[in-house]
C-alpha cells in the first residue's frame, strides 16, 4: 500500500548524516566521506554500489547540508538536451550547483562529454550513482575529475533496524500494533537492498490490515510476496531475479521462456550491455565447449550492443538469446577451472617439474631445466606421453568431457592419446 501516494522508503528516507544507516565506512565518525561533508569543499563523485543502499539518499543530504542547488536526471530518460538545460540554470545560481544523475553508467559518451566543461568550470559539483563498475562505464576524462565511492550490500543488523523504523511508521499509518515473529524472509527477499526491505514490508502489512494485531512471520511474508510479484517490482525492483530467470531459461533450452524474460527487461529499459555480459557468461559457462561459437557470437553480440543501443539492440539480443537457448549445453570448463582451483588449494604451489622448465640461463641448463622435455612435434600425431602435472598429483582427473556430441568426439581422441593414465 501506498499511504498519500509516497511509498515507505521515501517517507523513511534519512534527511542528515546522523539519521543514515550503513555505509560506516564512508559515513560514520572520522570515515572518509563524513569528513567531506563536514568540511564543506565538495568535489565531484561516483557513488558505485548495488541498488536500494542509498545513494540517491546521501547526494540529497550533501544537497542540503551545504545549502546547495540540487538538481536531479535520470539517465534512462534523460539526454543531453536534458544535461546542458540544468548546466543553463546552474550558470544563473550565484553558487554551485549539485547535479545527481541517476544511473550514470546509462548515459553515452557524448552525454557524458557535454558534463565535462560544466564540472571543470565549477559550475555544477557531479554527483553520479551507478551500479556497474565506472571504471568501464564513466569515460576517463570525467572519471578523473571525481572522486569514487564504493558502497556495500546492507548488513543484516542494518537491515534490521530498517525493519524496525518501517514498523513503527506502518503502526502511526494504520493505528494498529505490528509484531514481527519472524524477519528471515524479509531480510531474505531484501537482499541487502533497504528500498526493497520497504517495500516488501508495505506490501506485507498493507495485505494484513485485516487482524487486529498485524504479525508477521516467514510464511506470511513468502505467501503474500508471491502473490504481489507485480506490486513488488515497481521501479525493476526485481532487476536480479528477472536476470537469473533470463539465464535459467537459456540454460535449460527453452527459448520461449529465454524473449520472454529479455522482453521483461527491454520493456524495463535495462542497459543493453549488462545482458550482454550476462549472455557472455552464459556462453561460457553453460554451452561451453559443446558448442564453442556460442562465445563468439555472444562476445559480437557484446560489441555490437556498445555501437547500436536502444531500440535496435534488442534484435541483436533476440538473436544471441535463442542462439544460446537453442545450443548444446556442457558445463565441463566451468567445473573443470572449478576442480582445478580446489586442487590447488588443497595441494599448494607445488613444483614445476625440471623438464617442464624454462632454462634461459646457463646455470638453469646445468641445473638440468628443461632437460628431459618431448618437443610434441618432433613425434607421430604431435603427441608423445609425457608427464605433465607435478608427481604428486600426476593422475588428478580436472577436465571431464561434457555429455553432447563435440565433446564425446574429444572424449575418444583424448582416450586414444593418454590411454589408462588419465579418464576423460
Amino acid at each position: 500500500m501506498i499511504h498519500n501516494n509516497i511509498p515507505l522508503a521515501e517517507q523513511l528516507r534519512p534527511t542528515n548524516i546522523n539519521d543514515y544507516i550503513g555505509q560506516t565506512h564512508l559515513l560514520g565518525e572520522g570515515a572518509i566521506l563524513r569528513k567531506i561533508i563536514e568540511s564543506g569543499r565538495i568535489p565531484s563523485i561516483i557513488l558505485w554500489g548495488p541498488p536500494g543502499v542509498g545513494k540517491t539518499t546521501i547526494a540529497q543530504i550533501i544537497a542540503k547540508s551545504q545549502n546547495m542547488p540540487f538538481f536531479t536526471l535520470s539517465a534512462i530518460n534523460s539526454g543531453v538536451k536534458d544535461v546542458r538545460s540544468v548546466i543553463d540554470k546552474a550558470k544563473n545560481n550565484l553558487q554551485t550547483c549539485i547535479l545527481f544523475i541517476d544511473e550514470i553508467h546509462r548515459f553515452s559518451k557524448s552525454q557524458q562529454d557535454s558534463l565535462l566543461g560544466a564540472v571543470e568550470k565549477g559550475i555544477i559539483t557531479l554527483i553520479g550513482a551507478t551500479t556497474e563498475n565506472p571504471s568501464f562505464e564513466v569515460i576517463s576524462p570525467l572519471l578523473s575529475r571525481c572522486q569514487v565511492f564504493v558502497l556495500k550490500s546492507m548488513s543484516k543488523d542494518e537491515l534490521s533496524q530498517l525493519i524496525l523504523k518501517g514498523k513503527q511508521k506502518l503502526e502511526e499509518i494504520y493505528k494498529k500494533e505490528i509484531q514481527i515473529q519472524e524477519s528471515d524472509a524479509l531480510l531474505s527477499i531484501s537482499g541487502g537492498d533497504g528500498r526493497k526491505l520497504y517495500n516488501a514490508l508495505e506490501v506485507v502489512v498493507s495485505n494484513l490490515t485485516e487482524q487486529e494485531t498485524i504479525t508477521i512471520t516467514n510464511a506470511n511474508v513468502k505467501s503474500i510476496i508471491q502473490q504481489n510479484l507485480s506490486m513488488y517490482d515497481k521501479g525493476g525492483e526485481m532487476h536480479y531475479d528477472v536476470i537469473s530467470a533470463f539465464i535459467k531459461s537459456i540454460r535449460g533450452s527453452d527459448p520461449n521462456a529465454a524473449v520472454y524474460w529479455l522482453s521483461r527487461m527491454v520493456a524495463a529499459g535495462e542497459d543493453p550491455k549488462f545482458i550482454a555480459r550476462r549472455l557472455l557468461i552464459s556462453a561460457a559457462e553453460d554451452i561451453g565447449l559443446a558448442n564453442p561459437n556460442a562465445l563468439l557470437l555472444a562476445n559480437t553480440c557484446f560489441d555490437a550492443v556498445q555501437k547500436i543501443g536502444w531500440p535496435e539492440s534488442r534484435i541483436i539480443l533476440s538473436q544471441t538469446t535463442i542462439y544460446l537457448a537453442t545450443s548444446p549445453k556442457s558445463n565441463s570448463a566451468y567445473m573443470a577451472i572449478n576442480k582445478g582451483q580446489s586442487l590447488v588449494k588443497q595441494t599448494g604451489d607445488l613444483p614445476v617439474p625440471l623438464h617442464l622448465r624454462n632454462a634461459p640461463t646457463q646455470l638453469m641448463k646445468d641445473l638440468e631445466y628443461g632437460k628431459e622435455y618431448k618437443y610434441a612435434h618432433d613425434y607421430p600425431n604431435n603427441f608423445v606421453q609425457q608427464e605433465y602435472l607435478p608427481d604428486s598429483i600426476s593422475r588428478a582427473s580436472i577436465y571431464e568431457t561434457g555429455d553432447n556430441k563435440r565433446e564425446e568426439g574429444q572424449k575418444t581422441y583424448l582416450n586414444n592419446l593418454w590411454k589408462s593414465k588419465y579418464k576423460f
